[in-house]
């Protein structure tokens, strides 16, 4: 989830379903009272009309609007029954997602995908989970090397650099996984220094928080991150059970 316009190359090969999108408007013959400081792009609805009208119908609510089908398509990826029965046609093909049958379902997923996308575009801003402990902040040192686990199969705990110790990571925080890895080692990995072999340039993290002028940035990162794969975990797991008719296609 974005709150920025992104481009194709945001992510590798990346596919955007936007709330909105923006088209250029081409006047080829511009009249007198057309102003030059008017906006060169009108914007879209990313959801149909056709979509909305069905979901109003099916779910006899003329109140339901764009924006709870955009947060319920939301939802709906996060099921780990619609990505697991569709596993297969998900890496060859664009989703294809139904409107489930109870009307009590569809607004479950709808508000879950409003909370997940909250917590997704926002999660710099989500404070840091109150069961963790934190220690050798005392020292003040938050300058990091390389992140790594206490043990390779405990991963209840990090060892941020020299002082700082992070404890009592819950198990669930690392269901919490993007693109084949969980959210939490993603941090740890990208937040590392490392030098190019090629050209020797040295790309060190601390140097972002140098630049934003907080220190703690990367520590306070990664603990709120730990809370968003905590609470997105919980949200996951209440979302309703589907099944679905998957045609055999042998």
């Amino acid at each position: 989830a974005s709150k920025s316009i992104v481009c194709y190359d945001f992510l590798e090969k990346a596919q955007c379903f936007p709330l909105y999108y923006y088209e250029e408007q081409k006047k080829n013959n511009p009249s007198l009272f057309d102003s030059m400081n008017e906006n060169e792009y009108v914007r879209r609805d990313g959801v149909s009309d056709f979509i909305l009208e069905r979901a109003k119908k099916q779910y006899n609510n003329k109140n339901i609007s764009k924006e709870d089908i955009f947060y319920y398509v939301y939802g709906m990826f996060h099921s780990q029954d619609y990505r697991i029965t569709f596993a297969n046609d998900l890496r060859k093909m664009l989703p294809r997602l139904p409107l489930v049958e109870r009307t009590e379902d569809f607004w479950i997923f709808s508000k879950a995908g409003r909370a997940l996308v909250e917590l997704h575009v926002n999660y710099e801003k989500v404070p840091e989970f109150e069961d963790v402990k934190v220690s050798g902040t005392q020292h003040r040192d938050y300058n990091v090397k390389k992140m790594k686990f206490i043990k390779k199969d405990q991963k209840d705990t990090i060892i941020y650099n020299d002082y700082v110790k992070i404890e009592k990571i819950p198990e669930k925080a690392y269901e919490y996984v993007v693109n084949g890895k969980s959210a939490i080692e993603w941090i740890m990995e990208r937040y590392q220094i490392k030098t190019d072999k090629d050209s020797g340039i040295v790309n060190d993290p601390n140097d972002w928080c140098k630049e934003v002028g907080n220190p703690r940035y990367i520590l306070d990162l990664l603990l709120s991150v730990i809370n968003v794969s905590v609470q997105t975990v919980d949200i996951v797991n209440s979302l309703p059970k589907l099944t679905f008719e998957v045609e055999n296609k042998s």
